[in-house]
């Protein structure tokens, strides 16, 4: 356990970053600072996945889905003030679909990341990581925002109705629904980071390679 300590710290830090900073919007609101931060906890697991194996990457990101439930919990319960009206820092469907999508697509992640593992050094890391991301993007989404969701109630509609405002896509295309603007603009900041993460995987797996020889 203590060798992957480090990672399971630097995952909590990223999810518990990213709910803190998911709260500040950026670019007239279809992005928010969370969404830089978040990303990297795929780097995390292919990280661990690379030098410690399966088993170690799935510690971490089982430490991850809890930090992340603790969250949600606590920002359920914080009351926030905006536009005349009280509402809840985290609202119910973005909690479950906050939690769900980084289970499922870290898992996945690990799942391409081990078949891949024998190929060239980014190959792995890359197609795991524009997999995994898209999967969590369509999934935290959908469940977070989409009104074909039906599941969670009026109450639980009702606190994310904002995002079913039909408006320009990405704010100069064709009238969408906003939460359709929202997954596209977070799409592309995985993308952009994956690729860029490739860089440290590869000084990070080289200096915790070394260690562990």
């Amino acid at each position: 356990m203590n060798r992957i300590l480090p990672g399971i710290i630097a995952m909590a830090t990223i999810v518990v970053a990213s709910n803190i900073l998911v709260q500040f919007l950026i670019l007239d609101g279809l992005l928010t600072w969370g969404a830089f931060t978040y990303p990297f906890a795929f780097l995390v697991t292919d990280v661990m996945n690379r030098v410690y194996g399966v088993k170690s990457a799935r510690k971490v990101i089982f430490a991850g889905f809890v930090t992340g439930i603790v969250c949600s919990l606590i920002g359920t319960q914080i009351s926030m003030q905006g536009d005349g009206y009280t509402y809840q820092a985290v609202a119910m469907r973005v909690a479950v679909g906050s939690a769900t999508a980084f289970l499922i697509a870290q898992l996945v992640d690990i799942a391409i990341f081990n078949r891949l593992r024998a190929g060239a050094w980014w190959r792995a890391p890359l197609v795991s990581t524009v997999v995994g991301s898209a999967l969590d993007t369509a999934i935290f989404f959908t469940l977070a925002f989409s009104q074909s969701v039906r599941v969670f109630g009026e109450a639980a509609n009702a606190e994310i109705s904002w995002a079913w405002d039909v408006v320009p896509f990405l704010t100069v295309g064709p009238m969408a629904p906003l939460w359709m603007s929202l997954a596209v603009a977070d799409w592309g900041v995985k993308l952009a980071l994956a690729l860029i993460a490739l860089l440290p995987f590869r000084l990070i797996v080289g200096r915790l390679a070394a260690r562990v020889v």
